[in-house]
């Protein structure tokens, strides 16, 4: 039986997405009572990482979903749903014969390893040098995540899989690209790393020359050649053909100074999805005393008017009603109806969340092939330019087992693409067919009776064992209109928006915050474990002779220090936490500050015990 909760919070927060997820740890941790619920079982909403198994049977709910209507206020209640679903699915095996396999995989097997697929709704990467990754090291919640570093970004071109040359190592040894466009390619590179917004930089791109220009069309002014304008464009400052010069020289830079910092590469990929990132900042707000209840029946909000205003007031979850200052709901959760009177027209340059089309696969060989597949990371980044009929081009991301997303020998490659029908297959296929093929592997000829037969031709060709389509929606706020109209005290987070990092997101959850607690700092540094302190000054001084006394099987009481174990677990450290350039992060931290307090302090015993 469900136990009650308190009725009365500075803040609730509907949905476990990014967005509001960042804004739930972001108050927590200035001391704000946060209650977090979900009607989901699961954290993440369109965020959630998913096992095979649960992928499929989320893809059925999906397909038998009833739509969300347009539910009205009505005596100052408004209803909410559970409409955290995506549209338009669509499943699809290969054709296995009985008993046949395409190399060594058919769906019984593929269904049998259910459990070692991690399979995100919207898969991202993360700049190295990026508003994630920095907010991730600032906020000190990196030590809840493991990361991974790309080990290739790739492109088409000329009907050919083409490796991108990233760095100077990578450009001086690209058999790709001849002496004249190594050079080229090198100081147009150089030139952009030191491009300043505000013109302060270098004389190589003023701002009256990029003004008013395309990227492409300034790229075409350098006399760059087709196939370095075409890796400049979209592969490295992640544009299309209507970028302008100034986002694409921004583009540039930011691909530049990400590279490096973790390994020669300029992105990371999250250990076990991307999933896992909203439930970083859901471990640091409970950890802060915010409070958790996922398969929580929601009802919908009571507002209140006053001198002509309408303001949030309560929110009826099952049988209570609990009360909040303010209340932040995620995705999926509210219609139209929120919004009083017509909604304002949106800004040309807003950027709205959903319309993606979505495409997952898996595969038995790598795109290129194992050539072209060597690192240890796991992960590979490919661009697509925009086909006819699209504005924008595709993102793909391939996973293998190192990523801890698939198991072995079979690859898990995610398409993005803007949406542009309500038929995700049809928006993917033209740059599905460029990729992937449908058609069984061919098999070598079997050896002649006494003749030794070695094959040396390399299997390139990515066969579907496994596919599936969906489109992620747009939020009510980006689909209607702008949330000026909205209550207040009620703000809407936005779901994921078609971009490779999360830059944007963060943006709008730092103003969602700032809305609510202006004067207050965002996501000020967490403490280490080792840095909580839990009893007073006077426990605190009698700990090292309550430590020399008490035997080694009984724990620490708790006014304890806890930093006095900080000597041994750095000693450990080098061999508990390996990290190389394909494996960057930290161990998973603790979910509660009281269990890593404790482990501390035992440590510390041991410590004593040894001198």
């Amino acid at each position: 039986m469900d136990e009650d909760l308190p009725t009365e919070f500075d803040l609730i927060v509907v949905g476990t997405g990014l967005s509001e997820s960042i804004v739930a740890a972001a108050a927590s941790r200035i001391g704000k009572t946060v209650l977090h619920l979900d009607s989901n079982e699961y954290y993440g909403g369109f965020w959630s990482s998913f096992n095979l198994e649960a992928l499929r049977k989320y893809a059925e709910e999906c397909r038998d979903r009833t739509q969300l209507g347009c539910e009205k206020v009505e005596e100052g209640f408004l209803p909410l749903g559970r409409a955290t679903f995506v549209e338009n699915v669509a499943e699809e095996w290969f054709p296995f014969e009985e008993g046949a396999e395409v190399d060594g995989w058919n769906r019984e097997k593929i269904l049998k390893e259910f459990r070692r697929f991690n399979v995100d709704l919207a898969p991202k990467l993360l700049y190295s040098r990026g508003s994630m990754v920095e907010l991730l090291i600032s906020s000190n919640i990196c030590r809840y995540a493991e990361f991974r570093a790309v080990d290739r970004v790739a492109t088409i071109w000329n009907g050919r899989i083409m490796t991108v040359p990233c760095s100077r190592s990578d450009v001086f040894t690209s058999r790709d690209v001849n002496v004249v466009e190594k050079r080229l390619l090198m100081k147009f590179l150089q030139s952009c790393a030191s491009f300043e917004t505000d013109g302060s930089g270098t004389d190589e791109h003023r701002l009256e020359d990029i003004e008013g220009k395309t990227f492409l069309e300034y790229l075409k002014s350098h006399k760059l050649t087709p196939n370095l304008i075409h890796y400049l464009l979209y592969t490295i400052a992640m544009g299309n053909d209507r970028t302008s010069c100034r986002e694409g020289l921004e583009g540039v830079k930011k691909f530049l100074l990400s590279l490096g910092r973790y390994g020669n590469s300029p992105f990371l990929f999250p250990m076990y999805g991307c999933g896992e990132i909203p439930q970083c900042f859901c471990r640091l707000c409970a950890v802060f005393g915010g409070i958790y209840c996922l398969s929580k029946s929601i009802e919908g909000i009571t507002l209140k008017h006053s001198k002509g205003e309408r303001s949030f007031q309560s929110l009826r979850c099952g049988k209570q009603t609990i009360e909040a200052k303010s209340i932040v709901i995620g995705q999926g959760y509210v219609s139209a109806g929120v919004f009083s009177g017509e909604p304002d027209q949106q800004d040309a340059n807003h950027k709205g969340c959903g319309k993606m089309a979505r495409g997952v696969f898996l595969v038995n060989v790598p795109l290129g092939g194992a050539s072209q597949n060597t690192g240890g990371g796991g992960v590979s980044l490919m661009k697509l330019p925009p086909v006819e009929g699209h504005e924008d081009g595709a993102t793909i991301i391939q996973l293998a087992h190192f990523s801890g997303t698939c198991p072995k020998e079979i690859y898990l490659i995610h398409i993005t693409a803007r949406a542009i029908s309500d038929d995700p297959q049809a928006d993917l296929a033209p740059y599905v067919t460029q990729i992937l093929s449908r058609e069984a592997p061919k098999t070598a000829p079997s050896p002649a009776e006494g003749e030794i037969f070695e094959n040396t031709q390399e299997n390139t060709d990515s066969t579907i064992l496994y596919q599936l389509y969906f489109t992620i929606p747009a939020c009510v706020s980006c689909s209607q209109g702008r949330p000026s109209t909205l209550p207040r005290g009620l703000h809407l987070a936005c779901g994921p928006l078609l971009e490779l990092d999360y830059d944007e997101s963060i943006a709008r959850a730092q103003a969602i915050f700032k809305d609510i607690y202006p004067e207050e700092e965002f996501l000020p540094r967490a403490p280490d474990p080792e840095q909580i302190i839990i009893g007073d000054e006077e426990d605190q001084q009698q700990q090292p002779e309550q430590a020399q006394e008490a035997p080694s099987s009984e724990k620490a009481t708790t006014g304890d220090k806890v930093e006095s174990g900080r000597e041994c677990r750095e000693s450990e450290s080098s061999s508990s936490v390996p990290v190389t350039p394909s494996s960057v992060g930290v161990p998973q931290a603790e979910d509660d500050a009281q269990e890593a307090k404790e482990d501390a302090v035992e440590k510390a015993e041991e410590c004593v015990e040894q001198k």
